[in-house]
Parts: structure tokens; sequence; C-alpha cells
């Protein structure tokens, strides 16, 4: 008398067949991925023109190093002014009489023109940041700093061009309204560390910009 065949083995939970199929109940098994074997990391994220992001440390650096040029500029524009206010000073306090310089010409000859010469050295600072962060950027989209870094501001749009009238108004807030607006600066820049899915600071949003990585 013919024995019945055995039931087959079932095969184990896995992907389904290439012909196609149904994956078994249950799929993915319990567990998945098996001990031993780590997940497939995460790809970077990018920007609408698929370029990926730039970092929040390779921004900072780039920003770092944009600043140390802005300190060579402002130290160039101020030092004479400096040096010109206190020859004035000793001027001043060598032709005073025994009860020293009058309080009137003291305000009029040296503190006046000392609060004169600062205004406009932040004058100067706003247009020097105009003509780097604009007029300078727009070219290639990349101060000294980014082209470092190989970072590149680009529109979050795809189809268009970057403009002056983006990089200015990334300018406007980012430098314009830093300046003169406490804690700004701070806010603007830590904006990026929360901001998705584009990871921009707040003159980005403001411009309709995003920055990305141009190379390794």
């Amino acid at each position: 008398m013919t024995q019945p065949a055995p039931n087959p083995t079932p095969p184990p939970a896995g992907h389904p067949p290439a012909g196609g199929g149904f994956a078994p109940p249950g799929y993915p098994p319990p567990g998945y991925p098996p001990p031993g074997y780590a997940p497939m990391p995460l790809p970077p994220p990018v920007a609408p023109n698929g370029q990926p992001l730039a970092g929040f440390g390779d921004r900072l650096l780039a920003y770092l190093i944009d600043t140390a040029v802005a300190m060579a500029v402002t130290l160039v524009l101020f030092v004479p002014v400096f040096f010109l206010v206190v020859f004035r000073m000793i001027d001043e306090i060598e032709q005073a009489g025994p009860n020293g310089p009058d309080p009137a010409e003291l305000w009029t000859g040296l503190l006046l023109p000392l609060f004169a010469a600062e205004l406009g050295v932040l004058l100067l600072m706003l247009a020097f940041y105009w003509l780097y962060h604009v007029e300078y950027a727009r070219r290639t989209g990349q101060t000294l700093g980014k082209k470092v870094m190989k970072l590149r501001i680009v529109p979050l749009q795809p189809d268009t061009t970057l403009t002056r009238g983006m990089l200015g108004k990334r300018w406007v807030v980012e430098f314009a309204g830093g300046m003169f607006v406490p804690f700004l600066s701070y806010l603007d820049g830590f904006w990026q560390l929360w901001d998705k899915p584009w990871q921009q600071c707040l003159h980005d949003k403001f411009a309709g910009t995003v920055v990305v990585k141009v190379g390794p």
C-alpha cells in the first residue's frame, strides 16, 4: 500500500519570489532585520534640484571664514580712525588749562567726531557686506567661505536662476537686520537645525534659497 507523501517543509519567510505572488503572513518576520545586520543608512537630504543640502557644520565654517574676511576689512577701515581720535585726544589734553578740557569742547571736538566715525564705519561695513554677499556671490552663488567649503547658494525653485533680488533679501535679514535687531543673527543661524525639509536659515526662507554641497 502506497504511503502518502509527507508534507513538505514550508519555505522560510522572506522576500516574495521574483515571479510574483504574495508574501506569507507575518512578512516581514518579527525581529527584522536579523540580529547583527544594521539597517541601511538613510540617504542625505537633498534640495529640490537633487543636490545634497549643506550641513550645519559646513555652513558654520563657511560663515567663520567670511567673518574673518569682514574683520580684516573692518580693521583696515577702523584702525586709521582709531589712531586719528587718539592723537586728537592727546592734543586736546595738552592744550587744556589746569582745570582740564572744557566739557563742551570735549563733546564737540572729540566724542561727537568719534560717534560719527563709528557710524561711518558701520555704514561702510554694510556696503562691504552688500558688495561681498550680493554682487560678488551673484556670479557663482559662492563667497570665499562657501568656495572653501564647496557650498553654493541656489534658488529653492530649480527652474529659476539666482538673482540680485534673492541675495539682497538674504543680506537684509542676515546682516542689516542682524546689526540692528538683538539676537536675530543667532536665531537666523540656528534656525537651520530644526527647519524641515530644506534646512534653511531665516534669510534663506525670506529669499527663497537653499545652500547645497557641490563637492566632497
